[in-house]
């Protein structure tokens, strides 16, 4: 008598054909029984790359509700030579042979699930895989001579999955981009540029217009925070910045600064003041923007987002 096929969502199926990957032959299987033994490992085997074994409960794993059964497990091996953060996840099913028929009684989850093996869990199987009475029922040719052969096959499933972490830092380490511009009453280009910075997982820089650009040209000090190849982006990703631009007062701190939260993309690489100060106040030497003849702007960010991504 067969068990019934969809007990506890598992699928019992014959076929023609053996399992890809392993037989397992038990001589004398009531005198296995019959010591005692509450489990008999397998010696490992090799399929798709991993090592594998068969745990066979030849009187039921009863701390998994399996008395009265046949409990049949797969269990990972050699799994201190995998990564750290390893996990395999499989598609597998078990065999019982039917000798007098010559076809295979196939076992496996009623939905096809796929079964995932990592440190915590290195073993799947059932507990229930085939009742004792329809194992020991002649008829069915599972034990025939006091013998019986059970199968594996295995077929790991390849995991491309990618992870991606986007990660918002607070205070990111060496945050501040400090441009000293000396000589500044003979700079004459249009724009300025400071060195890169690194600062989160992105490039910086400083852009600075001594006499202002587009309409604010010959009127005010303009300047802008860029992020550095910005086209080198993946589509659609986005960078965000909370950051103070500042010229610095040298003589005291009272230092001219302006607040800006923005996200930069490969479309827009910067923000900032075209009107940054007048060229006036910038100018006037009582209010120690310059000294000695040198202008001193910095951008000071203060969160940044930051994207890691994994295999």
């Amino acid at each position: 008598m067969e068990d019934n096929p969809k007990k506890l969502g598992i699928r019992r199926i014959t076929r023609d054909f053996p399992p890809a990957h392993f037989l397992f032959k038990v001589e004398a299987f009531s005198l296995l029984a019959k010591t005692g033994v509450e489990k008999y490992e397998s010696d490992a085997f090799e399929a798709s790359g991993y090592k594998w074994r068969l745990s066979l409960y030849p009187n039921g794993d009863n701390k998994s509700n399996g008395n009265g059964f046949i409990s049949l497990y797969l269990v990972i091996e050699e799994t201190e030579n995998l990564p750290l953060t390893w996990e395999v996840n499989v598609s597998f099913r078990l065999f019982v042979l039917d000798q007098i028929r010559d076809k295979y009684l196939t076992i496996e989850d009623g939905d096809g699930a796929v079964k995932r093996f990592h440190w915590m869990k290195i073993e799947w199987g059932f507990a229930q895989l085939i009742s004792l009475d329809s194992f020991n029922d002649t008829c069915n040719g599972y034990l025939v001579g006091d013998c019986c052969i059970f199968g594996a096959e295995v077929f790991p499933l390849a995991r491309n999955c990618k992870w991606e972490c986007l990660s918002m830092i607070k205070q990111p380490e060496d945050n501040t981009i400090i441009f000293k511009m000396d000589h500044f009453s003979k700079l004459d280009r249009k724009y300025y540029e400071s060195s890169v910075h690194t600062i989160g997982d992105s490039k910086w820089k400083l852009t600075v217009y001594p006499r202002g650009n587009v309409k604010f040209k010959g009127k005010a000090l303009s300047v802008f925070l860029e992020l550095v190849e910005a086209n080198k982006l993946p589509p659609k990703r986005k960078v965000y910045a909370e950051y103070k631009l500042r010229v610095r007062n040298q003589m005291n701190d009272n230092h001219m600064e302006f607040s800006v939260e923005r996200w930069f993309s490969a479309t827009s690489v910067n923000w900032g003041f075209p009107q940054f100060m007048t060229l006036k106040v910038l100018h006037d030497p009582s209010k120690g923007y310059i000294v000695c003849d040198s202008l001193i702007v910095e951008a000071e960010i203060n969160l940044v987002s930051q994207v890691k991504r994994f295999s």
